[in-house]
This record gives structure tokens, C-alpha cells and sequence, in this order.
């Protein structure tokens, strides 16, 4: 049987999450919203079958999207 020293010690393996496009995803950023942003979060991930990260990070890609659009026009 094999000894995997993680397991034994109790720490849990570390998963890495891949998106559809099968792209690693391994940065996280860290933010403190306030209780009612959470809620709408909470409330958007139930209505669209979505985790939080999605959300937010279809947000951001909006976002990015919006600012690129702004700075690039004459």
C-alpha cells in the first residue's frame, strides 16, 4: 500500500479547479464586500446554477471589457 505523508499528516489535498476551456486556475484574490453585496451574490448563484467565483468572474470579464472598449475609442 502506498504512504502518502499529506494524508497522513491530515492535511487535505489540494485541488485545482479547471474551467471549461480546461484552463488551471490558480490565482485567488481576496476582497471584503459588504452583507447586502453578499446576499445578491448569493441570490444570483442560485438563480444561474453558478459558484461565486463564476460571478465575479464574469464581472471582472465585463468590466475589463467595458475599460479596454472606453480606452481604445478616439
Amino acid at each position: 500500500m502506498p504512504h502518502h505523508q499529506k494524508q497522513d499528516r491530515g492535511e487535505a489535498r489540494k485541488k485545482l479547479r479547471r474551467r471549461k476551456d480546461d484552463t488551471i486556475l490558480t490565482n485567488v484574490v481576496s476582497l471584503r464586500i459588504s452583507d447586502q453585496e453578499k446576499r445578491v451574490l448569493e441570490k444570483i448563484t442560485k438563480s444561474t446554477s453558478k459558484n461565486v467565483s463564476e460571478v465575479v468572474r464574469e464581472a471582472i470579464e465585463y468590466w475589463l471589457a467595458q475599460r479596454r472598449r472606453l480606452c481604445l475609442e478616439p
